[in-house]
């Protein structure tokens, strides 16, 4: 989703259903006062961010409007920011939406070819932001954004960036971009195939497919070519790779980490920074930055095009799902890992791993409701009371040891 809370958007569908999954049973949504909320909207009304939206427009999505206070509970859940980063890239990344990345690759490449003669982005990388912000069209998210965005716009923190984007959502259905009953995604207000905010929908949003509507929600066509559009203003640099994974030599003082912190690529190569196999590195990128998301995990050096990845949602993490999602939908890469192993004896889960995982639990007699693969708060007190069973730490976490121990 176009940008994190730090910048033009929270995170992307997947994530909000994530960052569901990383909630546990004390999270119960505070209670909202009824009058409160429509002394805000009456006031919002005459608002600067909204002189553009007709009484008639306002008063027609806001009446009778109630706040949905579940919001206000993930507003401060956004998993790129609090889970492992090798649980949220075995999520994101997994074979099954590898293979689900490349039917799509195949089945729009002739649009994507010419998305990439419009804007420079390169098609993979288009299809890696399209397949971990909603997979492929699979999960458009089904909150109504007025009824978000207003919520978030009278109480949380953050209120004056969401006040934004309800007038920006309002606009969309004043100007009869897209129909009210398609205007629903994110818990943040993100929709479509590849989760615009509203804001950025007026900045990036294209007509590709030529029937004269900006359609980023059952338009694949419109939808790709916005993404790439975003992309190209954000400063894509066209025929760059994103980056790629590095061998760091031996006493390599990592005080110069930081993808901000640029250096010419032949400056590293003097270092004795050479590809993860070995191999020398490339001349392109020109200029990059070394990210080392988990102290001695793998290591990369990124370039100005990661950061166009990055500034779609303000989290290295989010931005190397995509990178990597990218590269093997593109065939530049085979395996979903890295070659160096992330820090951990414990790796995340898949979600078909999760499914089975879940499946265990009812077998075992635990109430979680179906094995859909998303580990929420009952599938998370099931874990526990197997991880006290085990003896192992009971911290509601699915990772493969737990697994294995099920298993057998």
């Amino acid at each position: 989703m176009i940008q994190a809370l730090r910048r033009h958007s929270p995170a992307l569908l997947l994530l909000a259903a994530l960052a569901a999954t990383t909630a546990t049973a004390q999270d119960t949504p505070p209670t909202l006062d009824a009058a409160e909320f429509r002394a805000c909207l009456s006031g919002l009304q005459g608002a600067q961010a909204f002189r553009a939206i007709a009484g008639d427009t306002f008063r027609q999505h806001t009446q009778g409007l109630e706040p949905d206070p579940s919001v206000l509970v993930l507003l401060n859940r956004q998993p790129e920011f609090t889970m492992p980063v090798w649980d949220y890239l075995a999520v994101l990344v997994d074979q099954e939406r590898v293979d689900e990345g490349r039917a799509a690759f195949a089945k729009w490449q002739p649009a994507l070819q010419r998305i990439e003669q419009q804007t420079g982005v390169a098609p993979h990388i288009v299809v890696g932001v399209w397949g971990v912000e909603s997979n492929f069209g699979q999960n458009l998210g089904g909150r109504p954004l007025v009824q978000s965005l207003a919520t978030l716009s009278c109480f949380g923190r953050r209120q004056s960036y969401f006040r934004g984007e309800f007038a920006a959502a309002l606009r969309i259905l004043q100007e009869g971009h897209i129909a009210p009953d398609k205007l629903v995604g994110s818990w943040a207000g993100a929709f479509g195939q590849t989760q615009f905010m509203p804001s950025t929908f007026f900045r990036s949003a294209v007509d590709f497919d030529g029937d004269g509507r900006r359609d980023i929600v059952d338009s694949v066509p419109d939808a790709l070519a916005s993404t790439a559009k975003f992309l190209q203003n954000a400063g894509y640099r066209r025929g760059e790779p994103w980056g790629f994974e590095v061998k760091l030599p031996p006493g390599f003082d990592s005080r110069s980490a930081g993808r901000k912190n640029k250096r010419p690529i032949g400056d590293w190569r003097r270092d004795g920074v050479t590809l993860a196999d070995g191999s020398a590195l490339p001349d392109q990128p020109s200029s990059v930055g070394l990210m080392i998301p988990a102290r001695g995990g793998p290591a990369f050096l990124v370039g100005r095009n990661f950061d166009t990845l990055y500034s779609y949602n303000a989290s290295e993490n989010y931005g190397l799902a995509i990178a990597q999602l990218a590269n093997l939908v593109g065939g530049f890469s085979n395996s979903v890992g890295f070659v160096t192993p992330w820090p951990t004896d414990d790796p995340g889960l898949s979600r078909a791993q999760n499914r089975e995982l879940q499946i265990l639990l009812l077998a075992r007699g635990h109430d979680i409701g179906s094995a859909d693969g998303m580990i929420g708060a009952k599938t998370r007190e099931a874990i526990k009371l197997e991880q006290q069973r085990l003896g192992m730490k009971a911290d509601g976490r699915a990772g493969q040891k737990l697994l294995s121990a099920l298993r057998s």
